[in-house]
């Protein structure tokens, strides 16, 4: 597909404002290490840093290893308690599956396939970064998301992340994924409602805008934050969210014992990082991914999909 024809999809899906700053941070910055976004340097945008790693590591015999792991991902269960939730969404179950770098993790993609098979769920919630570089061709991993796409059931809602160029937002929405680019969605149940709203990268592009995705929703209702990376968590919790959904640090990837992170190529609390965590009145959750960056190993953090379920408690 042609620029020009891209171009106007996207102004017609999103604005004119939105796609064209979207896309030209990503025509002046793609692929730039130093600066630009949240965090000053940006490992996953080096062309010979990636090889560097890889080579160290067949070095050190770890590498096979760590491909070994990288494959064995598994299904965490996290419950999300809060007496804020509408009782006809009690036991509403969300599956989030974040990180998936579809040309680097085919072996994870297919214990992905295998483990969604037969899950139940209401939703599903796609986290982010479906591409492995963060730069260059994207077919292979549309491809490759296609095939995931045919193995999940139900409404499928996704946002953005730093690997993920703005011009795969018509082949994944082609797929019925509902694509949240700074939007939300009211989902009821009898008299009962939520909100979920979804961003664009917060992270390196920095097209997020939490004002605009959430405006109308009132602070009273229960609603759930989508987004690639949880570096927005103060702006999130003083925007009276009640949940905040997130992934892009993959808890490190590569950790010492105990799954201490080396880093999580983020600016947030290191207790933020993995799993379940909250701020202030806000619960938030950082799954660590299914899939592998820069390298396609994992050294005492393994990979995850994450089902979670809403449960109302008493005051």
């Amino acid at each position: 597909m042609s620029e020009d024809r891209i171009l106007k999809l996207l102004e017609t899906r999103l604005g004119r404002r939105h796609a064209r700053q979207r896309l030209g941070v990503e025509n002046d910055h793609e692929a730039q290490v130093f600066g630009q976004g949240i965090n000053f340097f940006h490992i996953e945008n080096t062309r010979l840093g990636h090889e560097i790693i890889r080579a160290l590591l067949m070095i050190s015999g770890l590498y096979w290893r760590g491909r070994r792991n990288a494959a064995k991902v598994v299904l965490k269960d996290n419950v999300i308690a809060t007496p804020h939730v509408p009782k006809a969404f009690d036991g509403f179950t969300m599956l989030q599956i974040s990180d998936l770098h579809v040309e680097y993790s085919a072996d994870a993609m297919a214990q992905v396939v295998r483990l969604v098979k037969d899950l139940p769920y209401d939703i599903c919630l796609l986290t982010g970064d479906y591409r492995a570089k963060t730069w260059g061709p994207y077919d292979a991993a549309l491809e490759g998301m296609k095939g995931l796409r045919a193995a999940l059931k139900g409404q499928v809602y996704g946002v953005l992340g730093n690997h993920d160029t703005i011009r795969m937002l018509p082949g994944l929405e082609a797929m019925d994924i509902r694509m949240l680019m700074n939007e939300s969605e009211t989902i009821r149940r009898g008299w009962d409602r939520i909100h979920l709203v979804g961003i664009d990268d917060a992270h390196f592009y920095r097209a997020d805008n939490v004002e605009k995705a959430a405006d109308g929703i009132p602070h009273e209702e229960f609603s759930i934050l989508v987004t690639h990376t949880p570096e927005i968590y103060r702006q999130a919790a003083h925007a009276d969210f009640d949940v905040l959904l997130s992934g892009h640090t993959h808890g490190g990837q590569i950790c010492l014992p105990g799954g201490i992170p080396l880093t999580l190529s983020a600016v947030l609390p290191r207790d933020l990082g993995s799993g379940a965590w909250r701020h202030h009145g806000m619960i938030g959750y950082t799954a660590v991914g299914a899939g592998s960056s820069v390298v396609p190993v994992r050294f005492n953090c393994p990979p995850e999909i994450t089902l979670h379920r809403l449960q109302r408690i008493d005051q």
